[in-house]
């Protein structure tokens, strides 16, 4: 095979590394390195001479690592082998990402978990070209951006879900309006993955979330945009009026079962069926009126159980056993349960009872 004298490499926004196809080479080859390259010589699998850009005639002195491992001759046309890479560090900028799958969120204002896809591109260029050498491309004779971008989407696409629930529970940011949060969600996003980039000796040059969309037609969906509109309604008309309009919502619908009592009058089922009907709701309304005018019931009482004599007792109500306390038939070591606790528990413990036995005695009958 000749020798080459001349070693350059055509600029490529679609080839993130060339190898040049001879390995031929002598003393006084031109090198020529294009702006927005780097090449290194290689031997034996080992990265050395490092050249940026410029058109470099090859001597012994300015390939020293290589001389020193081959020992080349001296002279001109000395012949040597050795292989030439060539990084590409110009931007890419058109890398293109989207979920496969859609991803489950979690609501984070309402609760209700909704599928969701998302889409966008990013960018990234060779920062360390040594280091991508090294990493990323092995033996390989090139590494298209096609592959690049196959191969990131991988990793990107791992951390989207944990990212994106992270950002919008961190935010409180609902699913509804997330995308008029994709910028801060397009930043957050690229500090969360640029460190996997980095180890490969690639910079991150961009990250943008295009959509975050929920097919519309999903139940999940549905209830989301429910629940949003009830929220709506309670902070515009408040808590009470709500309650109103939902009983006039009920009296309506009695009053058409009403309706098809007058009906069945008119079929001859009597007049008596209708009166009736009409009493009903009338006993209805007024039943609906007292509940959203007058305060609820008191809430039920306590219910608790005793360990005594080793049985277990009960129940009792707090004045009980407050009874009990003063009168001595328990004592603060007697063991008490009630509904919600996990395990018996000494009654001088529970906070409806701890005062009872840290005031001083009764003062003695004289």
């Amino acid at each position: 095979m000749a020798l080459i004298d001349v070693v350059k490499c055509e600029v490529n926004d679609k080839e993130l590394v060339y190898k040049f196809p001879s390995d031929d080479l002598r003393i006084g080859t031109q090198l020529v390195v294009y702006s927005g390259q780097t090449a290194f010589f290689v031997k034996g699998g080992k990265i050395l001479d490092q050249f940026e850009s410029g058109t470099y005639t090859l001597k012994s002195e300015n390939i020293p690592l290589l001389n020193k491992l081959i020992n080349i001759p001296f002279g001109n046309n000395s012949p040597f082998k050795a292989e030439v890479w060539f990084i590409n560090q110009l931007a890419i900028l058109d890398s293109k990402w989207g979920t496969a799958t859609p991803i489950q969120l979690e609501d984070p204002k309402y609760d209700i978990i909704v599928p969701i896809r998302a889409y966008g591109q990013y960018g990234l260029k060779v920062k360390d070209p040594r280091l991508f050498l090294e990493t990323l491309v092995g033996n390989m004779t090139s590494f298209s951006t096609e592959k690049v971008s196959s191969y990131f989407k991988g990793k990107v696409m791992s951390q989207l879900t944990d990212c994106i629930s992270c950002k919008i529970v961190q935010d409180k940011i609902s699913i509804l309006t997330i995308n008029s949060h994709l910028i801060d969600i397009s930043q957050y996003l690229r500090q969360a993955i640029c460190a996997d980039f980095e180890k490969y000796g690639l910079g991150l040059e961009d990250f943008t979330v295009m959509s975050i969309n929920v097919p519309e037609d999903d139940p999940s969906f549905t209830k989301l945009k429910e629940a949003k509109d009830l929220a709506a309604r309670l902070k515009i008309t408040g808590k009470d009026v709500y309650q109103v309009e939902r009983s006039f919502d009920i009296l309506d619908k009695a009053a058409s079962n009403e309706g098809n009592g007058n009906n069945m009058l008119n079929m001859g089922v009597g007049l008596g069926a209708g009166l009736n009907i009409g009493s009903q709701v009338g006993t209805l309304s007024g039943q609906i009126i007292n509940t959203s005018l007058t305060p609820p019931p008191l809430p039920q009482s306590t219910i608790f159980y005793l360990v005594i004599n080793g049985q277990q007792q009960g129940p009792y109500d707090i004045n009980t056993i407050t009874t009990y306390i003063t009168n001595q038939q328990i004592n603060a070591d007697t063991l008490v349960w009630k509904q919600g606790m996990s395990s018996w528990a000494k009654i001088s413990t529970l906070l409806e009872f701890v005062h009872l036995f840290n005031c001083p005695p009764p003062l003695p009958i004289v």
